[in-house]
């Protein structure tokens, strides 16, 4: 809905993009797609390796995120998994921290075991990302998996303009987390007060507001932005009350311009 008005919906696009290799070593296939489906994803999983089958994919490699308790400044760490005993060697040989139980969660890791069924190989490369900005893009983790995906294919990527971006999403969120953890020590601060808490979100199914959301809770949002923008210690807060909300996707364009280096 805009302004009261239903609007007509458009489904979610989903494209394949092809390489041709100049070397004929090897070619590239990528497929991007803008939502993952919300039921069926093993059979929608199963006509993409079809398709990629049919074009002569041989690997098929996802890329993912492994949130963990990693300060922003710190190098993020590639995890990996792969679908056959060949490809987990390549992994242990690049040194990748392999995952030896758990759960690979959406297409990522259903993919890889539609293509392990249609008898293709391949692996999942998960770059390692802060907890506690986990909705925010960090670059840095793409660029990790990156550096690990050109050894493992062969490729020659310019990753400099990928590695500069790291580089500026590093020092934003940095500088966010040394307000807060700055915040938290003044003896000022009320007692009680939970802003800068690096805890997880609170679970979005119980918290979420409907639509159209409470207008005291709306207001509460824009002036938490109002405070951000003047303070970038209160974005935390900011962003915390969005995730309990369930709102963030809503807001995420408006949040990351708070960290937008002015002119």
């Amino acid at each position: 809905m805009k302004e009261g008005l239903i609007q007509p919906g458009r489904r979610p696009r989903n494209r394949f993009f092809v390489w041709t290799d100049p070397n004929r070593k090897h070619d590239l296939v990528v497929f991007l797609g803008e939502a993952q489906p919300p039921s069926g994803r093993y059979a929608f999983c199963r006509q993409v390796i079809a398709f990629a089958k049919n074009l002569g994919v041989e690997r098929v490699f996802t890329f993912a995120a492994m949130a963990t308790q990693m300060h922003p400044s710190a190098a993020s760490r590639v995890f990996g998994a792969a679908t056959d005993t060949v490809n987990l060697e390549e992994l242990k040989r690049l040194e990748l921290d392999v995952l030896e139980d758990g759960h690979i969660g959406g297409l990522n890791g259903v993919l890889l075991g539609a293509a392990a069924e249609a008898g293709l190989q391949g692996a999942c490369l998960l770059g390692e990302m802060p907890h506690i900005f986990a909705q925010l893009p960090f670059p840095k983790a793409s660029h990790a998996i990156l550096e690990a995906f050109v050894t493992l294919s062969d490729l020659d990527l310019d990753l400099e303009e990928l590695a500069e971006q790291a580089r500026i999403v590093e020092d934003q969120l940095g500088e966010l987390l040394a307000q807060v953890e700055k915040q938290q020590g003044d003896p000022d601060e009320e007692e009680g007060d939970d802003e800068g808490s690096l805890q997880e979100p609170a679970d979005e199914e119980d918290e979420a507001i409907p639509e159209p959301a409470q207008p005291r809770k709306r207001e509460h949002i824009e002036t938490l932005f109002t405070q951000a923008a003047k303070a970038r210690s209160k974005a935390f807060e900011l962003k915390q009350e969005l995730d309990r909300l369930g709102l963030f996707k809503e807001y995420e364009d408006r949040f990351l311009d708070l960290f937008k280096k002015s002119d």
